[in-house]
């Protein structure tokens, strides 16, 4: 049988019976060894070059600089490094922003062991762990809604405005006043509950609105 490469992992987590267990299920693990672990992201960054992990678990609510503020600094220090958001928390803000920053894989609390160990040997060979409800979030995100809260008009106006065209020039593409076109954009700020044109083109194009 062929023998498992051992992985480096340190762990970021402020309750000390969720560590202690983290501790012991990837300890007494074959293949797996924790090399560092840290109550918070401040320690984490002042101690992580002399464990250098192949892996680091990481909780979202932290003492001081939160989990997702830290991925950046993290990767700073270890571009290699593959961060892993373990937390409590399932909201898609939290979840992207995650992402965005550059976390590769994404573990809600709870899972059980054997998940978990599947989970940080993936990341390690290459992939994106995510716990299933987390999943399921991502791959809604790129589903566009079928129905749109916006009138025909209102998305031609909205898609005008998205390749840059004023109000006037918007008017004369539609034949109608300058006055119109405000009225429309109003209607759409309000029905998309936004504040300005980059937001209400931002939100339309995440919806597949537009």
């Amino acid at each position: 049988m062929e023998k498992l490469h051992n992985i480096k992992i340190c762990i970021v987590e402020d309750d000390a019976l969720i560590l202690k267990s983290l501790q012991q299920v990837l300890n007494n693990a074959e293949g797996y060894t924790v090399t560092g672990t840290f109550f918070s992201a401040e320690a984490a960054l002042e101690n992580l070059i002399d464990h250098h992990p192949h892996v680091l678990l990481l909780d979202i609510d932290l003492p001081g600089i939160s989990g997702i503020e830290a991925i950046p600094k993290l990767r700073k220090i270890q571009p290699e490094l593959n961060i892993v958001m373990l937390t409590v928390h399932e909201e898609s803000q939290l979840v992207f922003s995650a992402l965005r920053e550059g976390a590769v894989g994404y573990l809600v609390k709870g899972s059980n062991s054997k998940f978990l160990l599947e989970g940080i040997r993936d990341v390690f060979e290459g992939g994106a762990p995510m716990s299933p409800s987390i999943a399921r979030q991502v791959i809604a995100s790129f589903k566009p809604e079928k129905k749109s809260v916006l009138s025909e008009r209102e998305t031609e106006v909205l898609i005008k405005l998205s390749n840059g065209n004023n109000n006037k020039q918007i008017a004369e593409d539609l034949f109608v006043s300058p006055n119109t076109i405000k009225a429309h954009i109003k209607n759409i700020y309000k029905k998309l509950h936004v504040n300005s044109r980059a937001e209400a083109v931002s939100k339309a194009m995440k919806k597949g609105w537009i």
